[in-house]
């Protein structure tokens, strides 16, 4: 195992709800959690939004300069604005001064200032982000990778992405034995596109890849798969049409289950239970996806990301560190090429 007491860099500046909510999680899982947070941004801001009487024990607050704003092209945002607070993050991490980076920002700037401050892993050539997803299998869950990074892909990159998710699956969600899938439109090999059929081909023949084939759309939540490979495009879609769909069934049973006496009394006695469904189906218990494939450890949170979120993806942060998944995934790729 990794450090007992991660340093977590935390982009106060980034998300819509930043820096009062960030704070917030922050400071939770530094009491919770055990990490020391370093919260990178305003001072003035972050300062005016700490607690009265806030223990300031295991917290810093490094200063930064401004925030890439979700209009601007995250390339040339990062540059004109080298002090912005995900930079500055970004450097903190770069120079070992913190174990990982947690962002709500525009996720392009932070993919971006990570590749060009952390720069990719070796034997990797996109770094993929990866997204856990529930399944109709109680406490188990399906890392979906990529949701964003990469737009088009070529099949040696999902080869890739089917890699750095059997890593993360074994070590961090705990899985002995993942078993990989690639998502497709058909259960045959001969089924999809070039891409999925060039794939498919590789993920067979790669011995560092637990490949049981392919995952149509009904089977992502079946729990029958612990790790699915896509290219970027199809898994955002698939990422924001599940959260969606969780916001969307929250919202019903919030509305039908009341109604009436009967129901008034249903929910006093059903809410343990409701508790437990919003754990399962909100996307915000799942704090947000890890940047897999760049030489250092990055957590990039959903934009609307609240407190609890935020604590969600410093949890992820501290467990992808304690479980050294950067060597890990190094050492597979390395492994895999000889």
């Amino acid at each position: 195992m990794g450090k007992t007491r991660a340093r977590i860099a935390i982009d106060a500046m980034g998300g819509d709800h930043a820096p009062a909510e960030i704070v917030a999680g922050a400071l939770r899982a530094r009491d919770e959690l055990g990490v020391e947070v370093i919260l990178v941004g305003d001072r003035q801001q972050i300062e005016a939004v700490l607690p009265a009487n806030t223990n300031l024990g295991q917290l810093e607050i490094v200063p930064a300069e401004g925030t890439i704003e979700m209009h601007e092209e995250p390339l040339s945002g990062i540059r004109r604005k080298p002090k912005a607070s995900i930079n500055v993050a970004m450097n903190l991490v770069k120079q070992k001064q913190a174990d990982a980076v947690v962002s709500a920002g525009h996720s392009g700037a932070a993919m971006a200032s990570a590749l060009l401050r952390l720069g990719r892993l070796s034997g990797i050539d996109r770094p993929a982000i990866g997204a856990v997803f529930p399944t109709i299998v109680a406490s188990k869950q399906v890392l979906i990778l990529d949701v964003g990074a990469n737009v088009d892909c070529r099949p040696k990159f999902l080869e890739q992405f089917a890699v750095m998710g059997t890593v993360y699956s074994k070590y961090v969600l705990g899985i002995s034995e993942p078993k990989v899938g690639l998502l497709n439109i058909g259960e045959e090999e001969s089924k999809g596109n070039d891409l999925a059929l060039q794939a498919y081909q590789l993920l067979q023949a790669n011995p560092k890849v637990p490949f049981v084939g392919n995952a149509e759309g009904r089977d992502i939540l079946s729990g029958d798969f612990d790790v699915i490979v896509c290219d970027g495009f199809a898994g955002n879609v698939l990422l924001k049409f599940a959260e969606a769909v969780g916001e969307v069934l929250l919202q019903i049973l919030r509305e039908e289950l009341p109604q009436g006496l009967h129901g008034q009394l249903g929910v006093s006695l059903l809410r343990p239970n409701l508790k437990r469904i919003k754990q399962r189906v909100d996307h915000a218990e799942h704090g947000g996806g890890l940047l897999l494939g760049v030489a250092g450890i990055c957590i990039i949170s959903h934009g609307s990301s609240q407190a609890p979120s935020i604590f969600n993806a410093i949890r992820l942060a501290r467990e992808a560190v304690d479980n050294e998944v950067l060597e890990r995934i190094q050492g597979s790729v390395a492994i895999a090429e000889e």
